[in-house]
């Protein structure tokens, strides 16, 4: 029996912190490494790895698979590979090899040098595949893919034994090595192991091992190989292979597993542990590959990276931190039992996380200009404004006031509504970190829509407080119109109008068709002249937001990645309800 050696080590870029905390509440799995490292299985190792199939860009699924993978091997002392399933050259292309290394370097995890692929192996697989057909337990199959399908059978009923299963052991290997020389068409033959077609498990009906595929050559090995192993056959034996102590795997792969310790068996090598885990799921998200494609391909979406799309880069554009994913996979938890999470609760992860980090700013996102009438003209004054409230490291910074202000058209109503308690016609409020103002006049266009007010200004309220004691109930916020940078907003929904899409018979009739709104024309203060693609700030009372990569010199694009709790929206739900 094979049993390979391996030294423990780091799966955490740079070294920082561990991403598991070993006093949070136990899961199964992280039990079942305890119990073997007690009990000595693989005398004490934890060697993970982690599987992707550079056939996509990653998603939030993956993140919890990679938090599983790489966090506990890093909380055992222990390794995690890397290593591209890459049996399938239709599908697979190098662009998204490049895109998952980036965002697992990203998400906070490192391979280090263990960076594999299944092709790494393709000469070792292919001599597992020979071992297997002389021992008369793998046979060739002339029948075609829905010819195989039929005599495999049902669920409730046995399936049919190939007229080619019995074939002698020498036809056998003379017909997988012309395979291998590409001496016969796509779909022509197959390689399949021989178990059982009776079996409860469809699984063990004589799954296929290998398949014929001439074109595209693949994205590694070229024209090398034409024949490609099933990832059920290719699986086991790469994590026998690289010495992999602990196969996790999502829970479709339960079914899976007799299989996956068949192979092994029968091919007396060494032999790791497979478990199962429950895939993460949220509401409001579909996370199969297929489904996202459709969603790019249809033109539901702009891209892989929308931030509307449930991938990584799409969450990275839109302003998600690896800190706040990490957190939500954490807090969603490991199950055995499939479940469904409440997107509110990743939302809740970014909010928390970018409340202690995020600098505030002030940024109108809808214009409504405010003329100071008895501010003096010309006269610019400097504001001192915090940065960050729960930061006080993070200092302060200067912003300009002067006559002619921004402010946000919502701020004000001409006929307040009851508990309305923002700007309307002689009532006064608070300007954030400046002075109480009173609006005095409206002036409306010929559609009668209000495109000006006309206040005053109390030059002894400078920072907020009136000496005479008196009180108003509401701060507004503001921009020096003098002063203020253009820059575009695009303000995102749910993608989907229910929260469980997959669930609907076509998934993309319940694709939100309000999903984006793109403001242009918003007033930020002028400190944000500086900022860069991926940099995050607090709009004060409207939300965080982070530089989009479509921002020029001169032309700032944000995007909305989560808004702040607004009290007022549920109170004017309430009485239209």
């Amino acid at each position: 029996m094979k049993t390979p050696n391996s030294e423990q080590g780091n799966t955490h870029k740079n070294g920082a912190a561990p991403l598991t905390d070993s006093t949070s509440p136990s899961n199964f799995v992280r039990d079942a490494i305890i119990e073997d490292n007690r009990t000595g299985r693989f005398g004490g190792r934890v060697h993970t790895r982690w599987p992707p199939e550079p056939n996509g860009y990653l998603h939030i699924g993956h993140a919890k698979a990679m938090w599983i993978d790489f966090g506990m091997a890093l909380e055992f002392g222990g390794k995690c590979n890397l290593r591209f399933d890459d049996t399938n050259p239709v599908k697979e292309d190098v662009e998204y090899v490049e895109s998952i290394k980036e965002d697992i370097h990203w998400l906070g995890f490192d391979w280090e040098d263990r960076e594999f692929y299944a092709s790494d192996y393709f000469d070792q697989l292919y001599e597992f595949a020979v071992k297997l057909i002389k021992k008369g337990k793998a046979y060739v199959d002339d029948l075609s893919a829905e010819e195989i399908r039929q005599y495999r059978g049902t669920l409730t009923t046995p399936g049919k034994e190939s007229p080619y299963r019995d074939r002698p052991v020498e036809e056998n290997l003379d017909l997988f090595e012309r395979m291998k020389a590409g001496e016969f068409p796509d779909g022509a033959r197959v390689l399949r192991a021989k178990i059982d077609m009776a079996s409860g498990n469809m699984n063990l009906r004589d799954p296929v091992m290998y398949r014929i595929l001439h074109e595209p050559p693949h994205h590694r090995t070229g024209d090398k190989w034409c024949i490609y192993p099933m990832y059920d056959f290719a699986h086991g034996q790469c994590d026998s292979i690289e010495g992999i102590t602990h196969s996790l795997c999502s829970l479709e792969y339960e079914d899976h597993r007799p299989l996956y310790d068949w192979f092994l068996d029968e091919l007396e090598i060494y032999h790791p542990r497979q478990i199962e885990f429950a895939r993460l799921n949220v509401t409001y998200v579909v996370m199969s590959k297929r489904k996202l494609l459709r969603l790019v391909k249809g033109g539901h979406v702009r891209g892989w990276d929308d931030p509307r799309m449930p991938t990584l880069a799409g969450l990275r554009r839109r302003g998600y931190t690896p800190e706040s994913l990490r957190t939500f996979v954490e807090r969603a938890g490991v199950a055995k039992v499939a479940s469904i999470v409440d997107i509110q609760l990743l939302e809740h992860c970014l909010r928390e996380e970018l409340n202690k980090r995020a600098p505030r700013v002030m940024a109108v996102l809808r214009p409504l200009r405010v003329v100071i009438d008895n501010y003096p003209e010309g006269q610019v004054e400097e504001m001192e404004a915090v940065n960050n409230p729960e930061d006080a490291s993070a200092g302060t910074r200067k912003v300009p006031f002067s006559k002619v202000l921004y402010i946000e058209q919502e701020d004000f109503r001409e006929d307040p509504p009851k508990q309305f308690y923002r700007l309307a016609p002689g009532r006064e409020v608070r300007l954030r970190y400046g002075y109480f103002v009173k609006c005095v006049d409206v002036v409306k266009n010929a559609q009668g829509n209000v495109v000006e007010l006309h206040c005053t200004y109390d030059p002894a309220t400078r920072g907020g407080d009136a000496p005479d004691g008196r009180k108003v109930k509401s701060t507004i916020h503001w921009v020096s119109a003098a002063h203020a940078l253009e820059a575009e907003a695009r303000l995102y929904d749910y993608l989907f109008t229910r929260p469980d899409p997959d669930e609907a018979e076509d998934f993309t009739s319940t694709v939100n068709l309000n999903s984006l709104e793109v403001l242009t024309g918003c007033k930020l203060e002028p400190s944000l002249a500086s900022a860069k693609p991926g940099d995050k700030f607090q709009f004060e009372r409207q939300g965080y937001f982070c530089v989009d990569l479509d921002s020029k010199e001169g032309k700032l694009v944000f995007n909305r990645s989560v808004g702040l709790k607004d009290t007022w929206a549920k109170i004017e739900r309430g009485q239209k309800g």
